[in-house]
């Protein structure tokens, strides 16, 4: 370092405030399929299981399986645990094509988020409608 060369300006941290940062959908489209594999992963798993077993253990079991599935709250529950899985599957379905370099740029990211969250949502939606 010469003497006419001037000091380096070290550059402090920049607060990042997270609540006004506005991702493009995609962005929210990754982070929601992370939150929704997170779901699938410490909820889904074990709510499965336990009904499985449940259902599996004697008749009692059954039906008092089928008669707590009856109250609403379980049912929101698991109307929440059906979007988390099907926004992961198609968020996955999307992030697999983008790995093969199909609809990786700008505009079809963009539509592509769309689809996934239309396509969880409307059949989240149909599915709820059913099992309500």
């Amino acid at each position: 370092m010469s003497v006419s060369d001037p000091p380096a300006i070290k550059r402090r941290p920049v607060y990042l405030n997270l609540v006004r940062i506005r991702l493009p959908l995609p962005g929210i489209v990754s982070i929601l399929h992370r939150i929704s594999g997170a779901a699938l992963f410490l909820f889904a798993i074990p709510v499965v299981l336990f009904a499985m077993q449940a259902s599996v253990e004697s008749e009692d079991g059954f039906a008092s399986l089928k008669s707590m599935l009856a109250n609403p709250l379980c049912k929101l529950i698991l109307i929440g645990l059906l979007w988390a899985y099907l926004h992961h599957f198609f968020a996955g379905i999307r992030y697999l094509l983008i790995d093969l370099h199909v609809g990786d740029d700008l505009a079809p990211a963009r539509q592509s988020s769309v689809a996934v969250l239309g396509a969880s949502l409307i059949l989240t939606l149909i599915i709820a409608v059913r099992l309500w």
